[in-house]
């Protein structure tokens, strides 16, 4: 049987970057440590059975062989994309080329103090911790800023260092001192204390407001989940309508017919074949809000897990997530019931229909939650532009004549 393959989160992809290159002990998943790696059941029974699995990257490049379930870790390659990769450096490719300077780790853009204070210790390595989920900053921008900084120094280097954060404060610092550790060998380390002021050079300034830009700025998915017949179609229909009246934004809709016969030709309607066309959704939505774009959704979206996943990739892309469960009740659902749908998955025609035969898990991280019953959608709408307004993406006042 050949040996299965698998391409992790990007926090699991981190870990075994630095185990790999003896910035860190393995194996995955000992007890009690913060590096692990979660298979599909699939994937795990087949790991099982063969004895390991092959790890990939995105793009299919095998990095690593894992023993399963014991976890141990071999390399196979080291990754070969990614801005700045040539920042990315072992531990012992570390020493060997920046012996003798003062390590200094770094997780956020430096400030004109900080680099004073720097610039007082002679040759220095600025070790940038850009990991899944550590800096700040993105890692591309974190990278941006020690390069600038470095430049501003009398004599300065950087190296990247994947460490990602595992939402564990005390587990994460024992892993930063290890790892920073591993790197300095037995150069000396200069920690910097946290920053009084963000007094940062005109520079480096530019690349953290280039990175964080201000919400209204910033690329935005606006997510409507509810039941068949809850009204979230419509909605978001009227909300796409008003940000195009305005003219401040353009938008793009990803639901529906469209999305089917487009992103999702093939799938079915089983359970698995519509998270897949959610998760399809969420993934182009990152994209767009990636690049500062406007995308609305509206699938029914029943379950939090593949909910999370999408606000997980927005996240990634360095995109905002606005979340609107639309509450209507199944009962006013399926009063409405204009297509039918509800009186066929009573009669047992349409299996695994949500609200009848299969869950909808009401999601507890709305931004907004809105119910139609009773009230015209203008009035509903009201809701969801008074949200984006709180939130300070969107201000979406009325055009004028109206």
């Amino acid at each position: 049987m050949p040996v299965p393959q698998f391409s992790p989160s990007p926090r699991e992809l981190d870990d075994i970057e630095l185990i790999v290159s003896g910035a860190l002990p393995g194996p995955l998943n000992a007890p009690g440590s913060p590096l692990t790696l979660s298979l599909p059941p699939a994937v795990a029974s087949a790991a099982a059975e063969n004895g390991s699995v092959e790890i990939v990257d995105p793009e299919g490049l095998p990095l690593a062989r894992v023993t399963w379930p014991a976890g141990e870790v071999t390399g196979l390659s080291s990754p070969a994309y990614g801005p700045f990769r040539r920042l990315y450096l072992t531990p012992a490719q570390t020493r060997t080329t920046y012996a003798g300077r003062t390590v200094v780790p770094v997780t956020d853009a430096l400030t004109t103090t900080e680099i004073a204070e720097i610039a007082e210790l002679g040759p220095v390595l600025l070790l940038a911790l850009v990991g899944h989920g550590t800096p700040a900053l993105s890692p591309v921008a974190l990278l941006r800023a020690s390069l600038l900084a470095a430049d501003a120094l009398p004599d300065a280097a950087v190296v990247a260092v994947p460490l990602a954060a595992h939402d564990d404060p005390e587990a994460d610092h024992a892993l930063g001192v290890a790892v920073v550790a591993a790197y300095a060998g037995g150069d000396a380390v200069h920690a910097l204390a946290s920053p009084a002021s963000d007094d940062y050079p005109d520079d480096i300034a530019a690349v953290i407001d280039a990175d964080q830009p201000a919400a209204e700025d910033q690329g935005l998915v606006i997510f409507f989940t509810g039941l068949s017949g809850s009204g979230k179609s419509t909605l978001a229909r009227a909300l796409m309508d008003r940000i195009l009246e305005q003219g401040a934004r353009t938008v793009t809709s990803l639901d529906g017919d469209v999305v089917r016969r487009n992103l999702s030709a093939g799938l079915t309607f089983s359970k698995e074949d519509r998270e897949t066309n959610i998760r399809r959704i969420g993934w182009v939505a990152a994209e767009i809000s990636r690049h500062g774009g406007l995308a609305v959704c509206s699938p029914i979206a029943p379950f939090d897990s593949t909910r999370q996943d999408v606000r997980g990739f927005v996240a990634d892309a360095g995109g905002a997530f606005f979340l609107v469960h639309v509450a209507t009740p199944l009962e006013e659902c399926e009063r409405r019931d204009r297509k039918g749908l509800y009186a066929k998955a009573r009669r047992g025609e349409i299996p695994e229909f949500t609200g009848i035969s299969s869950p909808y898990e009401e999601p507890a991280d709305a931004d907004v939650r809105v119910d139609t019953t009773g009230r015209s959608i203008d009035e509903a709408l009201e809701d969801v532009i008074a949200g984006l307004r709180e939130a300070g993406y969107l201000d979406l006042e009325r055009v004028p004549g109206q």
